[in-house]
């Protein structure tokens, strides 16, 4: 059965709006050549679209031919405000940005680990109104129909935890503090009118990596997250997976060898976590003797990745001594993880110094991660995210792959994360971006 004139209609607004989204402003001569539709339907649906309120004009095409330069049309940038937060253990990051996901403003706060749940709750939520506030006055005043600062259209979240399915909400957990679920409700409450949503910080970061990071080229891949904690994301076929219960990519909590024990249904020190989280990795690089110093909010661990590449390549002195950042020297040394025999000719050309054998035994740790994940999943592609995943660069994913092609006979490119920690509030901004635009764009009658 042939569409309806109006679900026709409907239909070619959305491919407009759609193609207007992922390529920026069109003329109508290239949404024509784009969409395949008739001149006559996309000059209606043009008009239709500007009497909505949801493009405009935005500037001229520039082509040097006679008559009128052809007129770019944009999607209304103005009409909605958005909100994206990082929430992390300590701190929280926000960013406010137009519905093209143009920043306004941003700004972060640290969380103390002393802070009271209320107190906290109440910090976060006030730097959504001061960030928003600033977007107002950041010389791009709101459209006359775009509601007030105080009622953000849609506010994307993420956060580390498993997301319920079915609710879409932060559930409980023993291993994250209580303000992180109690933020979600009170950004509801302060902001009765937005759409406030949460996620799993890993899923985010990959969603980022796919649309606008290392993976661009991938639609099938599991990006590894690597920061504080531990995570992991697997896109198939260009869909995020999550799970029956959203636990898909909790790789923290794999049992793995070179470890005290077994993770528990509540606690996963004596899974992969214990290996690759922060900490981790932090007494790793005070064994072997090294030590720098982080940069603004990342972990202790990337600083040290950071640094241990650079003198890999012979670019800095070493630095040796204790590891900076909290916990580094009161942790317990861990059990030594199993390594494979180190191959001579890779071993030469490293210069096994104590920055190389930290990336060495480093990358034998990830290996054991990345490994369980290809084989099961087979996704031919594995990302290592997060703040020490970009620190790592092409050095440590280099290592990595190499010792997973040892371990598998299933061909995996291993690849750094282009975005590192600013994946996660890219990929809420992002989110935020789409629901907002589903729902403005929603087609009506028109």
């Amino acid at each position: 059965m042939p569409a309806s004139p109006s679900t026709a209609r409907a239909i070619n607004d959305r491919l407009a709006l759609r193609l207007l989204q992922q390529e920026g402003p069109l003329t109508a001569g290239q949404l024509k050549q784009l969409t395949g539709l008739s001149r006559p339907t996309v000059a209606d649906l043009v008009e239709r679209l500007s009497d909505a309120g949801l493009i405009t004009v935005v500037g001229e095409a520039g082509e040097q031919r006679r008559g009128p330069n052809a007129k770019l049309y944009g999607i209304v940038a103005d009409r909605a405000r958005l909100a994206a937060l990082d929430v992390r253990t300590e701190s929280v990051s926000v960013v406010v940005a137009d519905l093209v996901g143009r920043v306004l403003a941003e700004a972060s706060v640290p969380i103390g680990g002393e802070t009271g749940t209320g107190p906290v709750v109440e910090q976060a939520v006030s730097l959504v109104e001061r960030v928003a506030k600033e977007a107002e006055a950041s010389g791009v005043p709101p459209r006359a129909d775009v509601r007030a600062w105080g009622s953000l259209h849609t506010v994307g979240i993420g956060a580390p935890g498993l997301i319920d399915p079915a609710t879409g909400e932060l559930r409980d957990s023993s291993g994250l503090p209580a303000w992180h679920r109690r933020l979600v409700a009170a950004l509801q409450e302060r902001f009765p009118e937005a759409h406030v949503s949460v996620d799993n910080e890993a899923n985010l970061a990959a969603l980022a990596e796919q649309r606008d990071g290392t993976a661009r080229d991938r639609d099938t891949f599991v990006l590894l997250w690597l920061s504080y904690g531990t995570g992991a994301a697997v896109v198939l076929d260009g869909a995020l997976r999550r799970g029956a219960s959203g636990g898909t990519g909790e790789i923290g909590f794999l049992p793995v060898p070179g470890t005290a024990g077994l993770p528990s249904a509540t606690d996963c020190d004596g899974g992969f976590h214990s290996l690759a989280g922060s900490a981790a990795i932090t007494e790793l690089a005070r064994r072997h003797g090294l030590g720098a110093t982080p940069t603004g909010e990342e972990p202790p661990a990337a600083a040290l990745v950071r640094s241990a590449v650079e003198q890999a390549a012979g670019r800095t002195a070493p630095v040796t001594g204790p590891a900076s950042g909290a916990g580094a020297a009161a942790d317990a040394p861990l059990p030594e993880a199993r390594q494979a025999a180190p191959d001579p000719a890779e071993a030469a050309g490293a210069g096994l110094g104590g920055a190389g054998r930290f990336l060495d035994e480093l990358a034998d740790r990830l290996a054991v991660g990345v490994a369980s994940v290809v084989a099961i999943l087979d996704p031919g592609c594995v990302v290592l995210g997060g703040e020490v995943g970009r620190a790592g660069g092409e050095e440590l994913a280099a290592r990595v792959e190499e010792r997973v092609r040892r371990m598998s006979p299933l061909v995996t490119e291993v690849r750094p994360s282009t975005l590192g920690g600013g994946a996660v509030l890219r990929g809420a901004l992002l989110t935020a971006r789409d629901r907002a635009q589903d729902d403005l764009f929603a087609p009506t009658d028109r």
